[in-house]
C-alpha cells in the first residue's frame, strides 16, 4: 500500500463539503392540480417558501404549463416543515 503524502486537513475539508452538499441536495416539487387558484398558489409560495411575488408567479406559471416545478431547495430538515405546510394548504407537493 502506498503512503499518503497529501494534507490530511484537505481530506477533512473535502469530507465536510461533500456532507454539506448532500444535506442541501433536496427540493420541494410543486405539482399542478385542477383545484387551487393562481392567487392561492402564489400566496402560499410567498408565505411558506419565502418567495418574492415575481418568483412565486413564475413558479405558478411553470407548474401550470409544465405540470411541476422545483420551488425550494435546501436541507431535508429545512424543507420538511415547508412541504408539510404546502400540503396543509391543499397544494400537491413532494420532497425529493
Amino acid at each position: 500500500m502506498e503512503a499518503f503524502e497529501g494534507n490530511p486537513a484537505h481530506l477533512e475539508e473535502t469530507d465536510v463539503l461533500t456532507l454539506e452538499q448532500e444535506e442541501e441536495g433536496h427540493e420541494i416539487i410543486l405539482f399542478n392540480d385542477d383545484v387551487n387558484t393562481f392567487d392561492h398558489v402564489i400566496a402560499c409560495l410567498i408565505r411558506i417558501c419565502d418567495h418574492q411575488p415575481e418568483q412565486a408567479e413564475q413558479c405558478a406559471w411553470i407548474v401550470h404549463l409544465k405540470g411541476k416545478c422545483s420551488v425550494k431547495k435546501g436541507s431535508l430538515a429545512a424543507l420538511t416543515p415547508r412541504c408539510s405546510a404546502l400540503l396543509d394548504q391543499g397544494l400537491s407537493a413532494e420532497l425529493n
